[in-house]
């Protein structure tokens, strides 16, 4: 179309025209007189315009998949983040948990013995290349600790202390073979000397090679002049095997320590002997015996071929001055007096 006189006029009218429509439209509202026209035209579009909304749609929901698809990736990884959190929280718990177990039964060995105690964690293990049996405690010269102190657990004893630094300490464990503590037996007071053997059971001398000993019997250390470097009274261990001495002036005894010296993690140093022995009162108290229960069976008489009673072991026996009329036995003789009678 020609831009013309004739055009722009036919532009301006159809304008007009627009306006006119759209003011009649509005203030008739409902009643408006174009209303027939535009449910007309929403027939004839609507259709057209469902078709292409659902040309449409599948390209907007997947950009908006897409987008809500990177935003639950974000809240799984936030989530999974939170649940790693909280495992490793539980995990700190649980190991808190035991922790606290340790350090209370160390606070009870140390109470029962009146040993005035540091205590402290174990931070390292010896060294792989070395021979030695050591670990390395979180305490040192800085918290008091000293060369050849007594080291402890709840169970009893762990070791001594060999080297110092200012904030850490070497411990050498009893179950070194470097390592040795005078030992006294619970309640017969036998003396002996109890050296490491590694991971196996500490291997005990004692001075009497005639002393009665057997497996079950208790040991504790018997303590050292000044108290170093070991304290009396500490519990050692369980014997669970003794070897006939062979002509030895001592026997060979092997005794379980009660510390397990692969599981170490609480411990402490006795920085103050007791005043007095504590001998025995550190000890575990033993388990007691379970009963033993005792069954009794009664037996039953049997009945005999006739109908009666039989003549079990156990039966009473008859009286000699009853007969039985219907037992020939029991019959007199045709020449017994008594028959006469």
């Amino acid at each position: 179309m020609r831009d013309t006189r004739e055009s722009r006029l036919l532009l301006v009218l159809l304008v007009v025209i627009a306006f006119a429509l759209i003011t009649v439209d509005i203030r008739g509202g409902e009643e408006s007189p174009v209303d027939g026209a535009r449910r007309a035209a929403a027939t004839v579009f609507g259709p057209v315009e469902n078709s292409v909304a659902s040309a449409v749609d599948p390209v907007g929901n997947a950009i908006g998949a897409v987008r809500d698809s990177g935003e639950r990736h974000n809240r799984i990884a936030a989530l999974e983040r939170e649940n790693a959190a909280l495992k490793t929280r539980l995990g700190s718990d649980d190991r808190n948990r035991s922790r606290v177990r340790e350090l209370d039964n160390l606070l009870r060995k140390a109470g029962a013995g009146q040993y005035g105690i540091k205590a402290a964690e174990v931070v390292a293990i010896g060294s792989a290349q070395g021979f030695s049996w050591t670990v390395t405690i979180d305490a040192g010269a800085n918290d008091g600790i000293k060369r050849d102190m007594t080291v402890i657990n709840g169970d009893g004893l762990v070791g001594r202390v060999t080297t110092v630094g200012p904030s850490t300490s070497t411990v050498l464990l009893a179950n070194d073979p470097d390592f040795t503590v005078g030992t006294r037996m619970e309640k017969t007071d036998e003396l002996g000397f109890a050296t490491g053997q590694g991971d196996r059971p500490l291997s005990v001398q004692f001075l009497n090679g005639k002393a009665r000993i057997k497996p079950g019997d208790r040991l504790v250390t018997f303590g050292s002049q000044a108290d170093k470097p070991f304290v009396a009274g500490v519990p050692v261990g369980e014997v669970v095997r003794v070897d006939p001495s062979g002509g030895e002036l001592t026997k060979n005894v092997f005794v379980r320590p009660y510390a397990s010296f692969s599981k170490l993690d609480v411990v402490g140093v006795v920085v103050q002997a007791p005043r007095t022995d504590p001998r025995d009162t550190v000890l575990p108290p033993k388990p007691k015996p379970e009963p033993t229960v005792t069954v009794t069976v009664t037996p039953t008489p049997t009945a005999g071929p006739s109908g009666g009673p039989s003549t079990a072991p156990n039966a009473q026996p008859q009286d000699p001055a009853v007969r039985d009329e219907n037992d020939p036995a029991d019959q007199p003789a045709a020449n017994d007096p008594a028959g006469d009678e």
